[in-house]
């Protein structure tokens, strides 16, 4: 009996521990069974929208009043923000089964707030007005009025439509590193199919004449999910991403930029004005900053979507990053941006979300089990984490500078960096074509231009004391290090960076389970191991740690954060951890060396030598 009760604790502390990786709460708009949505409409309850044309100005994003009347108001009650504003049965797909009714709604709302949200007396007075933050997302908004829960939805009132003055608009953009390191990419959403507009990039040297790139257009539809519910109650047009590659840039110039589209009849539409700073040359020598994160995710200003129990720490992190942006150069999220899983419209929010970031400096993204997973799809997991979105979203949403984005690695230089990104979604271990890649992006850098070698990946491939590592006791994904740890150390890879668990760990210069290097702040010379270092707490739920530290960890924090490393020349690397709460540094280390320490033999990674003059 003592024996079964310990196995059941065991087996529910695991249970746990795995939910904190991802972090506890799902999607919320999962929580709605819109499916069971029953038509009750009453001639005394009503929903007003208090404007009906927004974006009159240019603005992509802007506040709407909503007031309404219930007569019988309840805790339960809620409203939900549909968009297409049509939401009736005529939008479903058809049914197959000749027995089954066809729902009355079949769309998830793209957002809900509770009635009584900063309305302490609707229960009384049946009154209440939210305020609801609206984002340009190429279609009309209506307000839905429901009672009887969000597992009993009853559809009481509607209200009448809101729109923008210019649904279709180009916006959102994401630059991303080229191919090359004078190449910079502008991905952007619009309404605008290549049969009505022509999208271009408009594009310059600030102050001078500007020249003009064309872009090519994806899009995507319903059957390019791979199950529910990105193929059913979260499917919601993605419009056009268009891409745009500017070429031949000048190393360290600004440019300003604006994305156009040549309409039918010669006019043109444009977006507002942006700029950003062109890539160093490899090996240049100048200061040169990085933020790393993961985890992140989205939230909503106004509250809804139950904002505080999913993602509590994004918009703190968002907001740091934009406090700071005029000192940092590049950015990489590491996995797991928007948790949508599989509620498409969460994409627009999130690119909104990012845009006063992503639109000045190169926003790299890697895969994560909440973009890629979904069984029988190919991704290493067979999980169905990403909600059926199966890669889709990530890779057409977003450049990266790989070969193939359905492979979602790939290589990028910036100035003394080399950045060789993994990903964990699909097998890295020794033989696969990805193992590879890595170990081509290691050895081809030349460490004598580009000192500061850097590994990442979302799932941690390397260390962590994550109470669910802890119990499985490898502090690893399991399988993570086995393969890579040989390469780390043979081709002297300084830092690797990982998310999935979502709090900030920082391991010892390390090599198989042992401590290379007695410093823990101020390294000169060999690091003689690579530091692991686990930076998932940039918005999700936090994962809990082992309760004894293992003697590689040197710091831990249960909190919100994110990496910045600044590289002041060939010799100096400052690394920063600061909290989103507060943007002030909770941890940090130096690194101080020559180019003959790189060189330098350890253990493992010794070039062969002869005693042949």
């Amino acid at each position: 009996m003592e024996e079964t009760l310990l196995l059941l604790v065991l087996l529910g502390f695991l249970g746990l521990a795995l939910a904190h990786i991802d972090g506890f709460g799902e999607q919320p708009l999962s929580k709605i069974d819109i499916h069971k949505t029953i038509l009750a409409l009453s001639n005394s309850a009503s929903i007003k929208a208090h404007t009906s044309v927004l974006g009159v100005k240019g603005e992509d994003i802007q506040w709407v009043n909503v007031s309404l009347v219930s007569p019988n108001p309840s805790g339960d009650d809620w409203v939900g923000v549909f968009s297409p504003a049509k939401f009736n049965s005529s939008t479903c797909p058809p049914v197959n089964d000749p027995k089954e009714q066809t729902p009355y709604i079949c769309t998830a709302p793209i957002k809900y707030m509770y009635a009584n949200e900063n309305n302490a007396q609707y229960t009384k007075t049946g009154n209440a007005i939210l305020k609801f933050q609206l984002i340009n997302q190429r279609a009309d908004f209506s307000f839905a009025l429901f009672s009887g829960s969000l597992s009993n939805p009853k559809l009481v009132a509607v209200s009448n439509f809101v729109t923008f003055s210019n649904p279709k608009a180009p916006l959102y953009p994401r630059l991303a590193q080229g191919k090359s390191w004078n190449e910079m990419t502008v991905t952007w959403t619009s309404g605008y199919d290549i049969i009505e507009a022509v999208p271009f990039v408009e594009w310059g040297p600030k102050g001078e004449a500007q020249i003009r790139s064309p872009a090519a257009t994806l899009t995507f539809d319903r059957t390019s999910m791979c199950g529910s519910p990105a193929r059913t109650v979260g499917w919601r047009d993605p419009g056009f991403i268009h891409t745009s590659f500017l070429k031949n840039l000048w190393p360290n110039s600004v440019y300003t930029y604006r994305m156009g589209h040549r309409v039918s009849n010669e006019s043109y539409i444009w977006s507002k004005t942006y700029s950003f700073n062109s890539s160093p040359y490899p090996g240049q020598d100048s200061l040169q900053r990085v933020i790393i994160f993961g985890d992140m995710g989205k939230a909503e200003r106004d509250g809804s979507n139950e904002y505080s129990s999913y993602q509590p720490g994004s918009l703190n992190t968002t907001d740091q990053l934009i406090k700071d942006l005029k000192n940092i150069d590049i950015v990489f999220h590491i996995g797991d941006l928007t948790y949508a899983n599989g509620y498409i419209s969460q994409w627009d929010q999130f690119t909104s979300q990012v845009e006063p970031i992503a639109s000045t400096v190169p926003y790299m993204i890697a895969s994560g089990n909440h973009e890629r997973d979904w069984p029988n799809s190919g991704s290493f997991y067979d999980t169905m984490d990403s909600g059926g979105e199966c890669g889709v979203l990530a890779e057409t949403m977003f450049y990266v500078p790989a070969e193939n984005r359905a492979k979602f690695w790939y290589s990028t230089d910036y100035g003394m960096f080399r950045f060789c990104i993994a990903d964990s979604e699909h097998d890295w271990r020794e033989g696969s074509e990805q193992y590879k890649f890595i170990e081509h992006c290691f050895a081809s850098a030349d460490r004598q231009k580009q000192p500061w070698l850097i590994f990442a990946a979302h799932r941690v491939l390397g260390y962590s004391s994550s109470s669910y590592y802890g119990l499985e006791g490898s502090f690893e994904e399991p399988m993570g290090r086995e393969s890579l740890q040989k390469l780390w150390q043979k081709y002297k890879v300084d830092l690797g960076f990982y998310g999935h668990v979502h709090n900030y760990e920082r391991s010892c210069p390390i090599y198989q389970n042992r401590c290379v290097n007695p410093e823990k702040s101020h390294y000169s010379g060999s690091l003689n191991g690579t530091i692991h270092v686990v930076v998932g707490g940039g918005g999700s739920h936090l994962s809990t740690f082992s309760q004894a530290p293992p003697n590689w960890s040197l710091y831990r924090d249960y909190d919100y954060g994110f990496v910045k490393l600044t590289a002041f020349n060939h010799s100096s690397l400052l690394f920063e951890y600061k909290k989103s709460n507060d943007g002030k540094v909770y941890d940090s280390f130096t690194i101080t060396r020559e180019y003959k320490d790189v060189l330098a033999c350890v253990h493992d990674s010794c070039e062969a030598t002869t005693l042949a003059t």
